[in-house]
């Protein structure tokens, strides 16, 4: 099915991109004060003109706002919570008073205080045995009223939600439905389209890939747009590995998976039929995947880590004589387990990418996976570019959090200098770039 997108004034207020899980007692949270580390600079109001708006900050520092490169950088810490509330995080302005807020599963997390409210009752989770309902969360204005809104994938396999925003009202907010199922444990949510806003990307009823946009009313489900055929590599729940970015140069976002892409249309909205699946080697289980020219020749490499396992890597787009195309295999880093969580941003502002990862604690408990009980490590790779060849310079953020199943990269306190969001099963937490 085809469905035309709505675009209004308030729409362009796009929120965030993030990811959610659910959490605890509601007494315990709401009654405990903000952290006690809540950095100074975050405690002020975001002044009006010249800073970004909220959107931009949420979506990273603009090419206008690029911290100084060459700086040495540090992150302080902000504990927002201590209890397992969620494998994912997303930030927007949620009660629009300037300021980028938290938003992880049940709850949202007003700056600067970060006064915990909530959007859903909460629950209890044992964090050795249990998950949270809410794997990912995005935040997007979904029914166009000016106020971000919160999407929730779940269990993966389980169906997915939207949140509306009360537009300041107290309460809960009211569910309503997007999908019937979620598949792939790393959903997108990313433009298709030249200028387009973004769209959720996942697969469906363990066969399809597909991606999805608002219907026509917000009580609707949303518009299903089914881009491949039956039995499709990587539409099982518990798929891994998932994103979106242009791999073949056309100028078009593609559906990436480890085991290859879909090649875009000329337009999505447009197109009808199964878009053509172009087979690619690019590695085992995964977390986020990014299209992005890592060594600067030209051609569109692609950026992946492991799950459950160990590796980061880089696959370099080779061009063959005979015209055929392979992706070989780099290693980035080896040294922690389950990076289930990737995001890519230009922390130093040196105008080239980094990525951001660290160790998924007790993704499957404190006996599953490989050395599930090591240090719940974060850090954030520096790509460097020197004589042709390529680098990757390892920063530790912090060993005592780690990452869910996102990690989000925006600018919470108006500096121009790139922050890092996390939500997992100890906790709920803020990095602030200072240098």
């Amino acid at each position: 099915m085809t469905g035309e997108w709505r675009q209004g004034g308030s729409r362009a207020l796009m929120a965030a991109i993030g990811i959610v899980g659910v959490g605890l007692s509601a007494g315990a949270i709401l009654a405990r004060s903000a952290a006690p580390d809540i950095p100074a600079a975050a405690a002020r109001a975001v002044s009006a003109a010249p800073s970004p708006s909220p959107r931009e900050r949420a979506l990273g520092a603009s090419a206008e706002a690029r911290p100084t490169p060459g700086a040495e950088i540090h992150f302080k810490k902000t504990v927002l919570d201590r209890e397992f509330r969620s494998e994912g995080v997303a930030v927007a302005d949620v009660n629009r008073d300037g300021r980028l807020d938290v938003i992880a599963g049940n709850l949202w997390y007003e700056a600067p205080n970060w006064t915990p409210h909530e959007i859903a009752p909460l629950e209890q989770y044992d964090r050795a045995k249990e998950y949270s309902k809410s794997f990912l969360n995005f935040a997007f204005d979904v029914n166009n009223d000016g106020w971000p809104d919160e999407i929730v994938i779940g269990f993966p396999g389980k169906a997915a939600v939207w949140r509306e925003n009360p537009r300041g009202a107290s309460g809960h907010w009211t569910e309503h439905p997007i999908w019937r199922s979620a598949c792939n444990e790393s959903p997108a949510f990313a433009p298709l389209w030249r200028g387009g806003p973004p769209v959720l990307v996942f697969a469906y009823d363990d066969s399809y890939m597909a991606w999805f946009e608002p219907g026509a009313a917000p009580a609707d489900p949303f518009t299903c747009h089914t881009i491949s055929e039956a039995k499709a590599a990587s539409t099982n729940h518990f798929s891994h590995g998932l994103g979106v970015g242009d791999i073949n140069g056309d100028g078009r976002p593609d559906i990436i998976t480890t085991k290859g892409y879909w090649a875009a249309p000329e337009d999505p909205r447009k197109s009808s039929g199964p878009w053509t699946f172009v087979p690619a080697a690019l590695g085992p289980d995964s977390a986020e995947m990014y299209a992005y020219d890592v060594n600067g020749d030209g051609l569109p490499d692609v950026l992946a880590s492991s799950a459950h396992n160990k590796g980061v890597w880089w696959y370099e787009q080779v061009r063959k004589g005979d015209g055929r195309t392979e992706f070989v295999q780099h290693l980035i880093d080896d040294s922690f387990s389950q990076s289930h969580g990737l995001a890519m941003a230009d922390i130093n502002g040196d105008g080239v990418n980094d990525l951001v990862t660290g160790k998924r604690f007790w993704a499957h408990g404190p006996t599953g996976d490989v050395e599930p009980n090591a240090p719940a490590v974060l850090y954030w790779f520096e790509l460097q570019r020197k004589g042709g060849q390529v680098t990757w310079q390892k920063h530790l953020i912090d060993d005592s959090s780690g990452v869910g199943l996102q990690v989000i990269v925006a600018d919470m306190n108006g500096d121009k200098r790139p922050d890092i969001v996390v939500a997992n099963k100890n906790g709920v937490f803020v990095f602030q770039q200072v240098r």
